[in-house]
């Protein structure tokens, strides 16, 4: 009997280090990468409301989450990025500098990832999680 226990507890141990192992460890590449996103951007990436990151790496492309799609307002994302700048018009100075900024950090990111070894590209993935989690419908 307490050989059967014994042999039930190392199977479910195993079972669940093989969860961990192929389900749920970041993959050690992916961190080297947003190591470097944190290392090598500038003042104005790093202290960025949204944290632009690599979400995995496939054959050398790496996949990258963004608060911005065509499938979500900007006005919408904007204001979860900028609380104050929420409501306001799109043509509002303050409104289209903080898109442009947007633009500058998401496009600083990338190129660090794109100059580490072993990645030939990157894909862009709508962070839906983050914007859920600021009162971002996106539907």
């Amino acid at each position: 009997m307490r050989r059967k226990q014994g042999i039930k507890f190392f199977l479910i141990l195993f079972a669940l280090g093989a969860i961990y192992w192929f389900g749920l460890r970041t993959d050690p590449a992916v961190l080297v990468l947003n190591q470097a996103i944190r290392d090598k951007g500038s003042q104005s990436l790093r202290n960025y409301p949204y944290a632009f990151r690599v979400m995995n790496l496939k054959d050398g492309v790496a996949v990258m989450a963004t608060p911005r799609s065509s499938d979500v307002p900007v006005y919408r994302m904007i204001g979860a990025i900028y609380p104050s700048l929420a409501g306001r018009a799109p043509n509002d100075p303050d409104f289209v500098a903080a898109q442009k900024e947007l633009a500058i950090v998401q496009a600083e990111a990338r190129q660090i990832v794109l100059d580490q070894a072993g990645v030939s590209g990157v894909k862009w993935e709508l962070d839906q999680n983050w914007l859920i989690a600021h009162g971002v419908s996106l539907n």
